[in-house]
């Protein structure tokens, strides 16, 4: 059944799975997109093609709402608003700025170039983080194992000896009989503490606290704040780029640095800006992005050339993350297989301690 456009305008469609279609289909379809429609396809044209090479389920009938909207009249950006768990408020300005300077298909291919670089970033933290997470998960597995089925055999053959036991290896069993009592418990309540903590996380308040703790911890908040100053400058140069208002394009960018801290940084530019100040004397004088970012925007504002100033500080920052986490993944790999003799190695030593205790006893006498 036909919709009203007025109507059409303020309806908003939840879509299923939409973190993956994001994450892995958007890129490749705005991509796609720009290309066809700079090989001069009309756009309902380009979406029919893209609808019917959609791999997706939840994807697909999206696209064919969306080429529906364009047949009953609205444009590209108002078919998209329609979705903002897919298409963003980044994304749909950037599109609607593309409209009216009349250079959408170079929009659409700077829109894809931007999501691809962010998917890539992502990757790469993602990718980095992956193996330790691994190793401590599997350290963590092997322990609680060997506490709950591996202690218990020794401690009914310590129960034989007529000797008492090293304070290592008593703690130990002491450890494994509460561990095994209560096991359910503690499942509980780390359960009600992770859901907890995810809770409090989405908070507002929580959600400060946590991302200020992101961007001061040793070594990875160095790392926090190299990936929220790309992704600023990468947001708004492509803004600049297509036309959106500076006011518009920092209340955008304020919600998509990934953290809610240097979210905070920007939305207090604005209020700055909007008062008639340069966006480098509002950007001076905070902790969260660095001094080099802030004065490539300064000397982009005298040039009139910001989008590329921004564009090579976002190229710079993009590379010091690939440094650091190159250089992280090196010294995390001996670090962490040195963690791993210690917790498994410790608790053998301990179940073992008595033995070596006993054949020094025999030897002895």
């Amino acid at each position: 059944m036909a919709v009203a456009k007025g109507s059409r305008a303020k309806r908003k469609v939840a879509v299923p799975g939409a973190r993956t279609i994001v994450l892995q289909e958007l890129p490749g379809f705005t991509r796609q997109l720009g290309a066809m429609m700079g090989a001069g396809m009309p756009i309902v044209a380009c979406l029919s093609a893209l609808e019917e090479q959609a791999d997706n389920k939840h994807f697909k009938p999206v696209i064919a709402q969306v080429r529906g909207a364009i047949e009953a009249g609205e444009t590209l950006s108002e078919a998209f608003r329609h979705y903002p768990s897919v298409f963003d408020t980044l994304y749909c300005n950037m599109i609607a700025g593309g409209e009216r300077s009349g250079d959408l298909a170079e929009t659409m291919s700077r829109l894809a170039g931007f999501l691809e670089s962010s998917a890539k970033l992502r990757r790469k933290v993602k990718s980095a983080l992956m193996y330790p997470t691994i190793v401590l998960i599997m350290a963590l597995i092997i322990a609680t194992g060997l506490i709950l089925f591996v202690v218990p055999v020794f401690a009914e053959m310590f129960a034989d000896f007529d000797a008492e036991l090293p304070l290592p290896t008593q703690m130990l069993l002491n450890f494994s009989d509460l561990l095994r009592d209560y096991f359910v418990y503690v499942l509980v309540v780390l359960s009600a503490a992770v859901y907890a903590i995810r809770k409090w996380k989405k908070s507002e308040a929580g959600s400060m606290i946590w991302d200020g703790w992101m961007l001061r911890l040793p070594v990875f908040g160095k790392l926090n704040k190299f990936v929220a100053s790309a992704r600023f400058a990468r947001m708004l140069s492509q803004m600049a780029r297509s036309g959106v208002p500076i006011l518009s394009a920092l209340k955008i960018v304020a919600g998509s640095t990934g953290n809610r801290v240097s979210g905070k940084v920007v939305e207090d530019a604005y209020t700055v800006v909007e008062k008639g100040d340069p966006l480098s004397t509002a950007m001076l004088n905070q902790s969260v992005y660095p001094i080099s970012l802030v004065r490539m925007l300064q000397a982009g504002e005298k040039t009139g050339n910001i989008n590329e100033m921004m564009d090579s500080i976002a190229d710079y920052y993009e590379d010091e993350v690939d440094t650091m986490l190159a250089g992280m993944t090196s010294l995390l790999e001996p670090l962490l297989m040195a963690f791993l003799g210690i917790v498994i190695g410790g608790l053998v030593i301990c179940m073992f301690l008595p033995m070596f205790q006993m054949g020094e006893i025999v030897g002895g006498g």
